[in-house]
């Protein structure tokens, strides 16, 4: 079963990408979505959404990272398709999956759901445009009376889309109450499928992960927010699938350790004042779950210098090793 990690935009950043293939063991990248307007996109912009577009369109590790594209209209979505794939891309994700009101009333995203004739020509514009490998990352459907993925699976596979990814929520839902990976298990048991079928949405412990592969007999699963301060969850799942068991618990000693080195490269890229900013939500979420330490996530997101956080890390290291 292959494992990706899922677009999650404002998260899934080159430092996120390169931190978590550095520890997991990932088959696939998709880039936060780089929204397309009527114009065509200078290069400038895919490299800073994708900077492994100049190293051959994989991470350091060699993971490869399919770059994302969301709009809503089919010539502007080629042609920057196009100048993606000039770029030195390996492939191209469309998301009809973002629920935000900025994004779906705009006729993009989970928008597209309610007009089924409109996504399916843009993804035939994005096939058309280029040779690269064309995937679409989705939901059910716009609520829970227009759900017809697969209808949407299969037009979208007939015009050349190479795989599908599908959170298991509408977009009326947003992201509350419980993914349902039953619609998701009718289009991969759809005999007129023929291409990878993907589950996203609640995947948050290995048993899940096998859950969707076993009793729901998909191709593999897209798996987003229980990765945020957890890189090492996707060797985790490949663990359990291989032997049935959990990893060892990780160590504070490592904790701390990737916690310091994801802080370290986000200021390599981005400088030290936008790298401990925007790294917040992450190196303080390599401490979830530990008793008793407010105290110290209070620190880390207050301290605005590097030094300072790294003194708490040292802090911690001391008082919880």
């Amino acid at each position: 079963m292959k494992i990706h990690l899922a677009p999650m935009e404002g998260v899934v950043d080159h430092t996120m990408r390169t931190m978590l293939t550095q520890v997991g063991a990932i088959d696939r990248c998709v880039t936060e979505f780089v929204r397309v307007t009527n114009l065509c996109l200078p290069p400038r912009v895919f490299y800073r959404y994708c900077p492994e577009l100049k190293q051959g369109g994989k991470t350091p590790s060699g993971v490869p990272v399919f770059v994302q594209l969301l709009g809503g209209q089919p010539e502007p979505m080629a042609e920057n398709a196009q100048r993606v794939a000039g770029l030195g891309a390996l492939g191209i994700d469309i998301n009809f999956g973002c629920p935000v009101k900025k994004v779906a009333m705009k006729g993009a995203g989970a928008g597209v759901l309610r007009d089924l004739d409109l996504m399916v020509r843009l993804t035939e514009a994005v096939v058309k445009s280029t040779n690269l490998p064309v995937t679409v990352k989705t939901r059910l459907g716009w609520d829970d009376s227009s759900i017809k993925i697969v209808e949407v699976a299969e037009r979208l596979q007939d015009v050349g889309c190479k795989a599908i990814s599908i959170h298991g929520r509408t977009r009326a839902q947003m992201y509350k109450g419980e993914a349902d990976w039953k619609p998701i298990a009718e289009v991969k048991n759809n005999p007129r499928m023929h291409i990878p079928v993907f589950g996203n949405g609640d995947v948050n412990s290995p048993e899940k992960a096998a859950l969707m592969r076993d009793s729901y007999g998909l191709d593999g699963c897209m798996i987003g927010r229980a990765t945020i301060g957890n890189p090492w969850f996707f060797k985790q799942v490949k663990h359990f699938f291989e032997t049935g068991e959990h990893l060892a618990p990780i160590s504070m000693a490592e904790r701390v350790e990737a916690a310091r080195r994801h802080l370290q490269m986000a200021i390599d890229w981005k400088g030290e004042i936008l790298g401990v900013f925007e790294t917040r939500r992450h190196y303080t979420n390599y401490f979830k779950g530990i008793p008793h330490f407010k105290e110290y996530r209070l620190k880390m997101v207050t301290s605005d210098k590097l030094e300072d956080v790294y003194n708490v890390f040292d802090e911690v290291l001391q008082q919880f090793s």
